[in-house]
């Protein structure tokens, strides 16, 4: 069963309302008495009017809070459209979730504390990808997720997954072992190994057997010049090292 990435509690972006500023916080920060807020000295005295002008208002806390509040609201924003992403997922909509990843890739590039969610939306792509058959792109989505988060376990399986469909088991080997140094009590990842091992190593001896079928169509081109064949050369492999000795027969 394949899970799309939601947020957990600890994965949910704060959005928490930026506390009301009061009268007595800005004194706080700014070290001084707002304007308009009236102290018990003042008032007391002989009814003159203070004409002193009061001292330039410090706008920096209040231009912080905006900061804030902006990126806030976006991180918010970003959320609601991968949430979007999710729905469209479970509905089966993968190319319009793939729609939503991207939307909330771009919202959330400029935004410095959304590398986690920018992770999350690739390795959600990347599911879509698999759903559709499209296991390169599969690939490309974790690498992303991966640079993004190195010790992202579920874009790292994803990924080894996305290698076995296309048969690069001597990738999909390195992914698992990746995993189990994350995770050495993953025993999933433990398991594939052990399965994809026979399989890679069949794979290598396939390319050897290509090789050297290649190598026999260039040699008979060459030596056929003078009246000779690959057949004239044998190859015996070595049982313990796997490697080839070549002997020449007439």
């Amino acid at each position: 069963m394949v899970l799309i990435e939601e947020e957990s509690q600890n994965d949910q972006v704060n959005t928490r309302a930026v506390p009301e500023v009061s009268a007595d916080t800005v004194e706080e920060v700014t070290g001084r008495e707002p304007e308009g807020f009236e102290t018990a000295s003042e008032g007391e005295g002989d009814g003159e009017t203070d004409e002193r002008p009061a001292p330039p208002k410090d706008d920096s806390y209040e231009d912080a809070l905006t900061d804030e509040q902006l990126q806030q609201r976006a991180l918010s924003q970003v959320n609601d459209v991968k949430s979007e992403g999710n729905k469209l997922f479970g509905a089966g909509q993968y190319e319009d979730a793939l729609s939503k990843y991207e939307l909330a890739l771009q919202l959330a590039a400029e935004i410095p504390s959304a590398t986690e969610i920018r992770s999350m939306c690739h390795a959600n792509r990347a599911v879509c990808f698999s759903k559709m058959g499209k296991y390169d792109e599969t690939i490309k989505e974790c690498t992303k997720a991966l640079e993004l988060n190195p010790s992202y376990v579920k874009a790292l399986l994803r990924r080894a997954e996305a290698h076995e469909k296309l048969e690069h088991f001597e990738e999909a080997i390195a992914d698992m072992k990746k995993i189990l140094e994350l995770d050495p009590s993953n025993d999933q990842a433990r398991r594939t190994i052990r399965r994809l091992e026979p399989l890679a190593a069949e794979k290598r001896e396939k390319m050897k057997e290509e090789m050297i079928g290649k190598l026999k169509e260039m040699g008979n081109s060459v030596l056929g010049r003078f009246g000779m064949s690959v057949d004239n050369f044998k190859a015996v492999k070595d049982p313990n090292t796997g490697s080839y000795s070549i002997s020449f027969q007439r």
